[in-house]
């Protein structure tokens, strides 16, 4: 569909108008469509909490569980959440199985208990980012901690379980993103003390904020990547120059390691409102010309899986005001940095 019919030039935007035609029972149709609208969409705009399980096996029920696109389908439904995706497989498994004239319930227990057996659970990469960061602002020795770019409050709720963070606070622009951030935190129900700890506030990083002046640290994870080019140098003074924390954490996909997601086209990036990915090379440019400018030393640390071709699913710069350029025991070598 064109963004504006009147103005054909502006070209086209990214919805489709689609038409599907064929006979089906209502009920049937719409529990597919339930399911496969945001399947297509595949930016699901609210958290994925265990219950979606059950709601894509009641709405899958007599199709998903024998449809040949079954994997894409449930790994997108529940927003790619490995340990959700595979409960729902095994479930729809037990179905397909027990639907099958051949097979006795005897053999379903065998493979699913095989599948248990023979596959170990890994680590989500946004838990790893979320440990790594941990990680830094504990070395850092951060007690007051700026989260910008907070979304729906991942990361506040990992720092609230440590109590060496003091001081935690939540930036996002979107209201409604703060509103499932305060849900997930049960803010109204939280005692006096533990919610003394933590502050949501609404904000664009693209403006300077007093605010946000005087924190020991600041995080921005998996943000910079959604800001247009020509906006970045706004957020870059709004952070570096005006609100000037001690640490800043930058976390950003490597489009280098985007070969390696078997379920990722090529030439796409991993989410459809990421503006650019960075490779190893141009985000080290980047981060030590910031550095340059504003008076900061910066690392860059490895997070995730650092493949010896084409680095690590996430990269991390660790800048730290008034120090010269060291680099962390993970960076990468001199060799993997000259061959970049």
């Amino acid at each position: 569909m064109p963004l504006d019919e009147q103005f054909p030039e502006w070209g086209d935007s990214r919805y489709v108008r689609l038409v599907l035609e064929g006979e089906l029972r209502l009920a049937d149709a719409l529990r597919q469509l339930y399911v496969l609208l945001p399947v297509l969409d595949d930016a699901k705009h609210y958290w994925v909490a265990p219950d979606e399980v059950d709601k894509l096996l009641r709405a899958g029920e007599g199709w998903l569980a024998t449809h040949p696109e079954q994997k894409l389908i449930t790994s997108r439904y529940l927003a790619r959440r490995w340990g959700l995706t595979r409960q729902a497989m095994q479930q729809l498994e037990l179905v397909r199985l027990a639907e099958s004239d051949d097979l006795d319930v005897e053999s379903i227990d065998n493979a699913v208990d095989e599948t248990t057996d023979t596959e170990e659970k890994p680590v989500p990469l946004a838990e790893q980012r979320r440990a790594a960061i941990l990680d830094a602002l504990r070395a850092a020795g951060a007690s007051r901690v700026l989260d910008l770019g907070c979304g729906q409050g991942q990361l506040v709720q990992a720092l609230l379980k440590d109590t060496s963070f003091k001081e935690i606070v939540g930036v996002d622009v979107s209201m409604r993103a703060l509103t499932i951030a305060s849900r997930r935190l049960k803010l109204d129900r939280m005692g006096e003390r533990q919610a003394a700890r933590i502050t949501l506030r609404q904000g664009s990083l693209t403006y300077t904020d007093k605010r946000l002046k005087g924190y020991d640290a600041a995080v921005l994870s998996e943000v910079v990547e959604h800001v247009d080019l020509p906006r970045l140098p706004a957020l870059e003074y709004a952070v570096f120059g005006a609100a000037r924390p001690r640490t800043v954490l930058v976390t950003t996909p490597n489009v280098e390691y985007n070969v390696r997601w078997e379920t990722l086209p090529a030439g796409h990036v991993r989410h459809g409102d990421h503006r650019f990915e960075w490779t190893r090379a141009e985000f080290r440019g980047w981060a030590r010309d910031v550095a340059r400018r504003h008076g900061y030393g910066v690392g860059f640390v490895p997070v995730g899986p650092d493949d010896p071709e084409v680095g690590p699913p996430t990269q991390m710069a660790v800048f730290t005001m008034g120090t010269a350029d060291t680099p962390t025991t993970h960076t990468h070598t001199e060799k993997e940095a000259n061959a970049a």
